[in-house]
């Protein structure tokens, strides 16, 4: 009985995850509620917090698969170039992130509109995710730069995902400050490979 239970549980707690997710596609994190995921799932509201223990743990549940699929993104893009400088990898890095955003503008924004600091709970799974990514930064950094301590090439890091992901925020949203998509591609070239000269 117990094992039906817990398979009727992750039947539900699948299901829920492709009902949000494909809800955050379509009309972005303000889109998802409680009600309508219910009513869309065929169960209470009550039944998807047997699941989930409230809805910011279901968005965090769709962000990892975001996560994940940013990270198969430029992984490929890296691969598809195995004879690429550590700075081209830079760059193909960053191209792939502007591209994934673009592509899939509502569940990216999702990864950042959700509010979370340092100070949260934040899932070790969420934070291994994350990390992975900036993981792909930090290589060709260390191929670059092989005698700073890792202190320095994390703040690097961070820095440069920073810069990158400032430039496709401002762009895809055509903030004033922002320049066209056309142009975006080469301002976040420019911004790498001033990065990668040791």
């Amino acid at each position: 009985m117990a094992r039906k239970t817990d398979k009727r549980r992750e039947d539900l707690r699948i299901k829920l995850l492709d009902l949000a997710e494909a809800t955050i596609i379509k009309g972005g994190l303000p889109a998802l509620k409680a009600r309508t995921l219910a009513t869309e799932a065929g169960c209470s509201v009550g039944a998807i917090y047997t699941v989930f223990g409230d809805l910011n743990d279901i968005v965090l549940a769709t962000n990892g698969r975001t996560f994940q699929r940013l990270g198969r993104d430029v992984a490929r893009a890296v691969q598809a170039r195995p004879n690429a400088s550590p700075a081209d990898q830079l760059v193909i890095m960053g191209t792939a992130y502007l591209e994934f955003a673009a592509d899939n503008t509502r569940a990216w924004r999702t990864l950042f509109d959700l509010e979370m600091s340092t100070q949260m709970n934040v899932p070790k799974w969420y934070l291994a995710e994350l990390a992975r990514l900036f993981g792909y930064i930090a290589g060709p950094l260390r191929q670059i730069y092989p005698d700073k301590p890792d202190r320095d090439i994390d703040l690097m890091t961070r820095a440069l995902f920073s810069s990158v992901h400032g430039m496709v925020l401002l762009g895809l949203e055509q903030r004033i400050s922002a320049i066209p998509r056309s142009d975006m591609e080469n301002m976040i070239e420019m911004v790498l490979r001033g990065m990668a000269r040791p």
